[in-house]
C-alpha cells in the first residue's frame, strides 16, 4: 500500500500485514511471512488469522503484485472477498 513518505523517493516502501489476536489460551502463537506477522489469540483465532493472510497472499499472487503495490481502495477490494470487514468507527 501506499504511503506518502515512499511518493516522495518513487520507490514503494515494504507493507507489512500485523494480525493481533486478543484472546488467550495460555499458548503464545507467533507465525510470520514474507508481508505478515500474526501474534497472539487462541488456537482458533491464530488459525482464522493464518488462513486469512494465507488467501489474502493467494489472492495478490494471482494478481503479480505485492502488497505494497495495491491501492487503498484495491486492498479494501481484496480483503473483503477474504471474508474480513472493515469495523465501524464508534465516533471517538
Amino acid at each position: 500500500m501506499s504511503d506518502q513518505s515512499t511518493e516522495s523517493s518513487g520507490s514503494p516502501g515494504k507493507a507489512i500485514l500485523l494480525g493481533v489476536g486478543l484472546d488467550s489460551d495460555g499458548h503464545r502463537r507467533v507465525t510470520t511471512g514474507k508481508n505478515f506477522a500474526l501474534v497472539g489469540g487462541s488456537e482458533e483465532t491464530h488459525a482464522t488469522m493464518t488462513e486469512t493472510v494465507i488467501k489474502l497472499n493467494e489472492r495478490l499472487a494471482r494478481t503479480g503484485r505485492e502488497l505494497e503495490q495495491v491501492s487503498k481502495a484495491e486492498f479494501e477490494d481484496i480483503v473483503g472477498e477474504v471474508g474480513l470487514r472493515r469495523l465501524k468507527s464508534g465516533g471517538n
